[in-house]
């Protein structure tokens, strides 16, 4: 879905695009660049290696492995976004790598750590305010409250991500600073070779919730109407 975002972003106006820039931060190393290099071919109405690369160079990837340099890497980032103003997405993927790692360290990095990623979000909290970003960050679905066979929960809720509770193990500051929350899931129907994919978007505030299906294409994403 980030290759999906990333794409919609960074293709020409022409071509359906925004045309505006992306900061993409990876701290798991899953980062697939020949992957979004495909789905802008797919995208692309000329898509020669010229095209392509002007789109690339609206794209920006860092790497980070682990919470200090990511604090620091932030803070590096905030000349680039007052320098660049069409800069307006940053991706995290995800906030929470670090989290357990350092947990498990355990004596005074633990109070390090929860330092680390409060100065983060507090830094992602003011970039977003004053430079008028859009940010995604994706955390790990580890901690969610899962129903056995006595649950009084419905067959339908159980397969609906939000009844899944998922329980927030990062710091307040980021319940605070969050705004929507996001779930996906997968749905394999019977009788079927294909494989139907379901996202759910929940405004934290409003409690509206938005749910759509898509499949995976050459092209990225492609939402079922």
């Amino acid at each position: 879905m980030f290759c999906h975002l990333i794409s919609r972003c960074i293709l020409p106006v022409s071509d359906g695009g925004l045309q505006v820039e992306v900061v993409y931060i990876d701290t798991d190393y899953h980062f697939d660049m020949l992957r979004l290099v495909s789905i802008l071919e797919h995208r692309l109405s000329q898509s020669d290696e010229e095209t392509v690369k002007q789109c690339l160079n609206r794209f920006f990837l860092v790497h980070c492995n682990s919470s200090v340099q990511l604090l620091l890497t932030l803070y590096s980032l905030e000349n680039m976004f007052c320098s660049r103003p069409s800069l307006c997405l940053l991706i995290i993927d995800s906030l929470s790598s670090f989290y357990w790692i350092d947990r498990n360290n355990g004596g005074e990095t633990i109070s390090r750590q929860e330092s680390n990623i409060r100065k983060c979000i507090e830094l992602l909290d003011k970039l977003v305010k004053e430079y008028k970003l859009v940010l995604f960050a994706s955390t790990q679905t580890i901690m969610q409250k899962t129903y056995n066979e006595n649950s009084e929960a419905s067959n339908s809720e159980k397969q609906t991500p939000s009844a899944l509770e998922f329980k927030p193990y990062l710091c307040k500051l980021w319940q605070h600073v969050t705004t929507n929350r996001v779930f996906f899931s997968k749905e394999q129907k019977q009788g079927s070779d294909s494989t139907t994919f379901s996202v759910t978007s929940c405004h934290l505030k409003s409690k509206n919730v938005i749910r759509r299906s898509f499949v995976i294409t050459e092209a990225g994403a492609k939402f079922i109407a």
